[in-house]
């Protein structure tokens, strides 16, 4: 199977952290990390449709260096004068040595390697939560709906210290670590140990893994009578299928204009991308081709079935946070004059990686080929052999140069211009431009609010109101919830006694300006408790509408369908 991209290093599944309604307070080093990062900060890229290497070359120009590391593996072993894990020098003399190619060739031990290939496939077998990493300390986000954890009665706010005999507080924990020991066969049973708030003795459960699905379609509803909108958080194994269902719906909901949102999709299965595009583009027109170092790994993908929307005025959302993936479907758009780009640009990746699984079942993704839009564009920004850290930091200096808040900062090489069908000009090497420009709002972005983010306090307060309200609220219509509940300033009050007893210390200026999207946060968390269970296919439509309300660059996107249609009907849009 083909792929594209990354996953950031907080991913929305089963028993992984969640990372779609934390907010992107600065591009600290997980965030710029974004194009190396698939499943628990693991490289990842283009998987191509195989697991081997085509083709063989003599193995005699090689032969001398695999020799010499053997040699050096074997004095080490016997000689040196303390006990090593010579696996583990395997494992990074690996690392090191890809650091000398480009920034998306990468390698996985076993464990990594299972972890990041789930977070593309439709299902894992877990206990199903949500959960969060603070200081050494794993606190669960949220049980999933009907999963065996909320069976099990796991609730939002508890602390796990330890899984069957493992402890997992008091030393290091990571993602990886809390993978390990909750993921397992289904029909296995796993112990959890759980501190929960209020409570000074911790509580066995007894909790027995299932399969748990994965959802990439995080929400798909009608805005207004004409107006539908879809997100898409990846491209995974089951997201042509999960879009097309929702396309259908929307259409057979009265749909006559689409917003379709990639922002902060990292990427995925590069096939499920080109469906997702050819349900836009009529004819058999070029969606993307790939160029490696000999024919073997050269492809051109066409538009070639009758889509369920190629005409009527479609919108694009992308941002920093968009790649790969999401970069194809964006650029063939863009290039056909099908879709009007809008938000900010795009990551930049356009490598192919090939994933090599060895013989111990780690795993190698190897860069084989470069993969261009229909215009002919490589989106892959610029980098240096050999120099990832400052590959790295390049979000970071978008940043600092201010492009995410004014249009013109935006650095495109001159050099390399090309035009759609109807002769605008686009631009290759560094993502994709939109065509109309959104700054990001950035007025609520606090450290005193990263910090109740990341204790759980927000999340906890929204369940125990949901809690508390939650005979009144069920009976509601989603509509009168939406109309009719507010959250107070009292009780934004009491969120805030409580942060300051976990040890958040109050920072009156940051809280005034994050306390609107407290608010809104905790409302489309509420709906979300409240709305979820009777939603079907994981999406999570109740949430999505609550925070669009105040969501900057959702709302200056549902006003460009005029810009979208005129578009679609030859007018040419620039960048703005």
């Amino acid at each position: 199977m083909e792929t594209t991209g990354h996953q950031p290093e907080e991913e929305r599944n089963g028993i992984t952290p969640i990372g779609h309604t934390k907010p992107v307070i600065q591009n600290d080093r997980a965030t710029v990390r974004l194009p190396m990062l698939l499943g628990i900060a693991l490289a990842g890229g283009m998987l191509v449709g195989a697991t081997f290497f085509g083709g063989t070359k003599s193995l005699n120009t090689i032969g001398k260096g695999y020799t010499k590391y053997r040699e050096i593996l074997q004095l080490i072993e016997n000689n040196y004068v303390d006990t090593v894990n010579t696996e583990e020098l395997v494992d990074y003399s690996i690392e090191k040595m890809l650091l000398k190619l480009d920034p998306h060739t990468s390698y996985m031990n076993p464990q990594d390697a299972i972890a990041a290939r789930s977070q593309l496939e439709g299902g894992f077998d877990g206990i199903g939560v949500e959960f969060n990493i603070y200081k050494d300390t794993v606190y669960v986000v949220t049980p999933l709906a009907g999963g065996p954890s909320e069976t099990a009665g796991i609730q939002s706010g508890d602390k796990i210290i330890k899984v069957d005999e493992t402890p997992l507080a008091g030393g290091k924990v990571d993602n990886s670590k809390v993978f390990k020991t909750l993921r397992g066969k289904r029909g296995t049973e796993v112990r959890l140990t759980i501190l929960r708030k209020g409570s000074t003795e911790p509580k066995v459960f007894a909790i027995t893994r299932d399969r748990i699905p994965t959802y990439s379609v995080d929400a798909a509803y009608m805005v207004d009578g004409q107006t539908g909108y879809i997100k898409v958080n990846r491209f995974s194994e089951t997201t042509y299928d999960e879009f097309k269902t929702a396309l259908t719906s929307l259409k057979q909901q009265g749909m006559k204009q689409l917003l379709l949102d990639l922002r902060n999709n990292p990427g995925g299965y590069m096939d499920r991308a080109t469906n997702m595009a050819d349900e836009f583009i009529s004819g058999n027109k070029l969606l993307v081709y790939t160029d490696g170092k000999d024919n073997r790994y050269d492809r051109q993908t066409f538009a070639k079935l009758p889509g369920q929307f190629e005409d009527g005025p479609l919108v694009v959302l992308i941002d920093e946070g968009s790649a790969s993936a999401s970069e194809i479907v964006a650029g063939a758009l863009q290039d056909h004059d099908r879709a009007l780009i809008a938000g900010r640009r795009s990551f930049g990746k356009g490598l192919v990686q090939m994933p090599v699984q060895l013989s111990d079942g780690s795993e190698l993704r190897l860069t084989i080929s470069r993969y261009f839009t229909p215009s002919g564009r490589s989106i892959q920004k610029p980098y240096v052999m050999g120099q990832e850290g400052d590959y790295e930091k390049e979000l970071e200096q978008r940043s600092k140069r201010g492009e995410y808040y004014v249009a013109d900062s935006i650095k495109n090489d001159p050099k390399l211009k090309f035009k759609t069908d109807a002769g605008r000009v686009v631009y290759g090497g560094g993502g994709i431009t939109p065509d109309y420009f959104i700054p990001r709002d950035s007025t609520w972005q606090t450290a005193y609010l990263v910090q109740l983010y990341g204790k759980n306090i927000i999340r906890e307060f929204a369940m125990e109101f949901a809690n508390d309200n939650r005979k009144k609220l069920e009976k509601m219509p989603f509509a009168e919830f939406d109309r009719s509940v507010v959250i107070g300033d009292d009780q934004l009050a009491r969120l805030v006694k409580e942060a300051t007893a976990e040890g958040i210390k109050f920072n009156e200026k940051e809280y005034n300006r994050s306390k609107n999207y407290i608010r809104t946060q905790i409302k489309a968390l509420v709906a979300r408790n409240i709305y979820q269970k009777a939603n079907k296919a994981g999406q999570n439509n109740e949430f999505f509408k609550v925070v669009g309300e105040s969501d900057d660059t959702y709302q200056k996107a549902l006003k460009l369908f005029d810009r979208a249609d005129k578009l679609a009907h030859g007018a040419v849009s620039y960048n703005k």
